[in-house]
């Protein structure tokens, strides 16, 4: 295996060092010498995009919003699934990892950022969401805290009953919040329920064309009026 390469590096506002590394032409971001995603294995958050906006291939003027950039996979996949006259608004924390996807040296998620229909937002997917009210179609968001410094140690209310009802004040009718999750999260479902949300849970497999093995899970939250 080759040695990897450690391309920008950054200290994040809690004090965790984050890092973009390329490895035998695959690029991933290290969070204090973890991998935290990469461009090898990266299914299930292109999923995240993909059946989050399953059900807006058609409506008119739908606005999405995705909490992180991460490497643009979720951001590609929304892409593709929307049409034209739709909006997608993606909250990323740390303004550098905007930078590193934008750079031409990286074959990241340049063309997803420079699509007329991206707006990318430098600050917390939680603020973004308590400041609005019945604006989006969907809202897609990575409900794993354990591993990542992109989302803040606060961002843990959005999975609270104030949180979720929050996100449903932000909901458009027909609306839905999709969290994406390592593992099964009973609980975060509970919750959904709880907050008056038809809940659907689909696993998918964490690598493209694998067989079995482990599967991440996605928690959709459809509206079910106020």
């Amino acid at each position: 295996m080759k040695k990897a390469t450690i391309l920008q590096q950054l200290t994040t506002p809690d004090g965790c060092v984050q890092a973009l590394v390329e490895r035998d032409g695959q690029f991933m971001i290290w969070v204090n010498g973890r991998e935290l995603m990469s461009t090898r294995h990266a299914f299930s958050e292109e999923q995240l995009g993909t059946v989050g906006c399953a059900q807006l291939r058609s409506r008119k003027d739908a606005c999405v919003l995705i909490g992180g950039l991460g490497l643009g996979f979720t951001l590609r996949a929304a892409l593709s699934a929307l049409p034209q006259d739709a909006q997608v608004i993606v909250a990323e924390l740390i303004g550098e990892v905007v930078e590193w996807n934008r750079n031409p040296a990286y074959p990241l998620a340049r063309d997803a950022l420079a699509d007329h229909r991206t707006e990318i937002v430098v600050g917390d997917v939680a603020h973004t969401i308590k400041r609005s009210e019945n604006r989006f179609d969907a809202i897609l968001l990575d409900a794993d805290n354990q591993t990542t410094a992109m989302n803040t140690a606060g961002n843990s209310s959005l999975y609270q009953p104030s949180g979720l009802k929050a996100i449903k004040r932000a909901l458009r009718g027909n609306g839905s919040v999709v969290f994406w999750s390592a593992g099964e999260d009973p609980h975060l479902e509970q919750r959904l329920n709880a907050a008056n949300l038809d809940v659907e849970v689909h696993r998918v497999p964490k690598y493209r064309g694998a067989r079995g093995g482990g599967k991440h899970v996605l928690l959709i939250g459809r509206y079910r009026g106020r």
